[in-house]
C-alpha cells in the first residue's frame, strides 16, 4: 500500500511539472512536439530511478557535508549513461534533445527527490518514488508537446491527424506560446485542488502573505499607502 502511495504521488498529487512547477526549463524548452517530449521524460525517469536507488544504498556512508556532491556525481554517472546510450540507439532524438540531456544533471527534479526521499528511505520504496515522479513528469512534457504539436500542424507524434492543415500556427513553437498553453494547464489543475477542497467541506483562502493589503506594487498612484 505504502508503495502504491509513493508510486502515485508523482503521477498526480505531486506531479513535478504541474503541481510542484519544477524542471521548468526542459519543460518548455524541448516540448516543441509530443516525441521530443517523451523522449526527455523517459530519459529523466530513467536518471531518476537509477540515481534514487544508489543514493539510497550509500545514503549511511555518506558524510553530510558532502551528500550534495555525492548525488551530483551519482546523477551525472547516470546521465553519461543515458546520453551514451540515446547516441547509439537513438542519434535522431538524442540529436533533437542536445544539451538538455546533459543538463538532467542538474535538473531540480532529480537532485530534489535525491535530497527530500531516497537518501532517507529504502532502496525499494526509493525506486518507486523515482519511476511515480519520472512517469509524472513525462506525462506532464506529452501532455503540453501534444498539444503544442497539435495547435502548430494538426499533428501528433508526426502523424498527422487533421489532413486539410496546410499552413502552420506558429505562435506554440515559441516560448510565448509555451508558457501560455502551460499556464492553462495549471490553472486547471488548481481548479482541480480548489474543488476538492471545497467538497471535502474546508474553505480555500489566500494565503496572508498575498493578501492585496499587504502589497502596494498596483498602487500607480506614487503614494506608500
Amino acid at each position: 500500500m505504502q508503495l502504491f502511495k509513493d508510486f502515485v504521488r508523482g503521477l498526480w498529487a505531486e506531479n513535478p511539472v504541474l503541481v510542484l512547477l519544477l524542471g521548468m526549463c526542459p519543460t518548455l524548452a524541448v516540448t516543441s512536439d509530443a516525441k521530443n517530449a517523451l523522449g526527455m521524460g523517459l530519459a529523466t525517469t530513467a536518471v531518476l530511478m537509477g540515481s534514487n536507488l544508489v543514493i539510497s544504498l550509500i545514503r549511511h556512508v555518506v558524510p553530510k557535508k558532502v551528500r550534495i556532491p555525492t548525488y551530483i556525481i551519482v546523477i551525472a554517472t547516470f546521465v553519461t549513461a543515458v546520453k551514451l546510450s540515446m547516441k547509439a540507439y537513438l542519434p535522431a532524438l538524442n540529436s533533437a534533445l542536445g544539451m538538455f540531456i546533459d543538463l538532467i544533471v542538474v535538473n531540480c527534479i532529480v537532485l530534489g527527490r535525491a535530497e527530500a526521499f531516497a537518501s532517507k528511505n529504502g532502496p525499494i520504496r526509493s525506486i518507486t518514488d523515482g519511476l511515480g515522479m519520472g512517469l509524472g513528469f513525462t506525462f506532464a512534457l506529452v501532455l503540453l508537446g501534444g498539444f503544442r504539436e497539435f495547435l502548430t500542424s494538426g499533428s501528433l507524434f508526426t502523424y498527422k491527424i487533421v489532413e486539410k492543415w496546410s499552413e502552420n500556427f506558429t505562435l506554440p513553437t515559441n516560448a510565448v506560446g509555451a508558457f501560455v498553453i502551460l499556464g492553462f494547464f495549471i490553472a486547471f489543475m488548481n481548479l482541480l485542488q480548489i474543488r476538492k477542497i471545497k467538497k471535502n467541506g474546508k474553505g480555500f483562502y489566500t494565503p496572508k502573505e498575498f493578501d492585496c493589503s499587504k502589497c502596494n506594487i498596483c498602487d500607480l498612484s506614487g503614494s506608500s499607502n
